[in-house]
């Protein structure tokens, strides 16, 4: 088992940046593969980024924010990060972190792959 909390999230204008973490406790973080989700009001949640377990040699992102956002993990700290730049009112949205324990070599893309997920951070990025 492991418990996941997001943090970072918060209010900035377009143009703008933010890094939100995902923090871990429970079974060492390095043996899981992590992604972020995000939820817009009205919208189903959609893939945003993710890499894959123990020095996160896979990552993979989503087509918009491609050169926009980084995904990093620090397994000293139990935490995955996501760096967000060059914000745009169309990635205000919630951001859910999520962790696979089982084939964690690859960077997941697929919702029901993960099998953990924190409760999220708010994101909204004014025009």
């Amino acid at each position: 088992q492991v418990q996941l909390v997001e943090s970072g999230g918060g209010l900035v204008q377009t143009g703008g940046s933010l890094r939100l973490s995902c923090t871990a406790s429970g079974r060492p973080f390095s043996s899981y593969a992590v992604g972020w989700f995000r939820q817009a009001p009205g919208k189903e949640r959609e893939f945003v980024s993710s890499v894959s377990w123990r020095s996160g040699d896979d990552t993979t992102y989503r087509d918009s924010v491609k050169g926009r956002f980084t995904i990093s993990r620090d397994n000293a700290k139990n935490t995955v990060y996501l760096q967000m730049s060059r914000l745009k009112p169309e990635d205000t949205a919630i951001y859910y972190c999520a962790a696979r324990g089982r084939g964690a070599s690859y960077a997941p893309r697929i919702e029901v792959e993960f099998e953990y997920w924190g409760q999220g951070t708010q994101v909204t990025v004014s025009s």
